[in-house]
């Protein structure tokens, strides 16, 4: 049987992901569609060329054609990469699906968990598009200013059969962009998601003028926590040692573009989680995630001290020094 041709790749979503992703993979593609949800940001990024708002400096490739009607776009696809904030990805797969032709792929690149479900965004994808549609999952250690920039970035592309996944990594892999492949989607998805809480309470850390020792710690902690629910939920440990797991929490509880640590710092300095979010048109996805995560800790009776100390300072507004006091009192026991 002949393959379909793969020439055109489709993006939902021109937030600084998205446009960093339309960036490096337009060298592989004949045309990239990007949707813009608003009609005067699609309108701007096609004249100016520039995602002015999210991801200034860095123009778009001349076959990147850009749109605020979404199902337009997902038409056009023969890979379908959605990038919206996990909040939003239930109604944005709805508005496409019907428009997806049948047996193109769609990636999610969006690290979150639906809290009224608490479905992992390749679920979401399933329960609106049907479990016949192939889904796959793109995660790992990457800033979008640093992808976009040509930097070597590692990825992992997750699908239920490695077949799909080595397709689909043949497809995306470039010479800035290595992408390896996985078949454990629950590892991958957990350790993409969760790992922005732990990057929220690293930055506390920092706001409160702690040192390495103590993020060491907690990163380290965080990780065990981020593993003991992966594998409840299905996942391998293994996978949380790697790029999704491990390298991304570490990237993100640490580097200075990290949204969901520079939020912790402003929490841990003092600043109320209302009134930064309310200075950011950007998504910390953290704050979304920790009410998600204590909730899947709890149904899994997973010990997880640190996500339910997160839930208390974010959600009921506890302040972090009596949390993390609470942390470093809880009885002894070994690693």
């Amino acid at each position: 049987m002949t393959r379909p041709v793969v020439t055109r790749l489709s993006i939902l979503g021109a937030g600084s992901w998205g446009t960093a992703l339309s960036i490096v993979l337009a060298p592989r593609f004949e045309t990239v569609h990007l949707w813009a949800r608003r009609p005067e940001q699609a309108a701007a990024l096609s004249e100016h060329r520039v995602n002015r708002q999210y991801l200034p400096g860095f123009p778009l490739p001349r076959n990147v054609k850009v749109s605020s009607d979404p199902a337009a776009v997902a038409a056009q696809g023969d890979i379908v990469l959605m990038v919206v904030p996990s909040k939003h990805m239930r109604a944005v797969s709805e508005s496409v699906a019907p428009a997806i032709r049948p047996g193109v792929p769609v990636v999610s690149a969006t690290k979150g968990i639906e809290n009224e479900t608490l479905m992992r965004m390749s679920e979401v994808i399933f329960d609106v598009a049907g479990a016949e549609t192939p889904v796959a999952v793109l995660s790992g250690p990457t800033f979008a200013k640093e992808v976009a920039a040509g930097e070597p970035a590692a990825l992992v592309l997750a699908a239920p059969h490695l077949a799909l996944a080595a397709e689909l990594q043949s497809r995306l892999s470039g010479s800035s962009f290595r992408v390896y492949q996985s078949d454990d989607l629950v590892g991958v998805e957990i350790g993409a998601a969760i790992k922005n809480v732990i990057a929220i309470a690293s930055g506390i850390c920092e706001g409160l003028g702690l040192g390495s020792n103590t993020r060491a710690a907690l990163i380290t902690r965080g990780l065990a926590e981020i593993t003991r629910l992966a594998v409840a939920l299905g996942g391998r440990a293994k996978t949380l040692s790697g790029l999704a797991g491990l390298g991304d929490l570490v990237l993100t509880a640490c580097g200075d573009l990290s949204r969901n640590r520079s939020l912790g710092i402003r929490l841990g300095l003092g600043e109320t989680l209302d009134s930064i979010q309310g200075s950011t048109s950007m998504v910390a996805e953290g704050v979304v995630t920790a009410l998600a995560a204590w909730k899947l800790s709890r149904t899994k009776h997973i010990d997880a001290p640190i996500l339910g100390q997160m839930h208390d300072i974010l959600y009921g507004k506890k302040d972090p020094r009596i949390a993390l006091a609470q942390l470093m009192d809880r009885p002894l026991t070994s690693e």
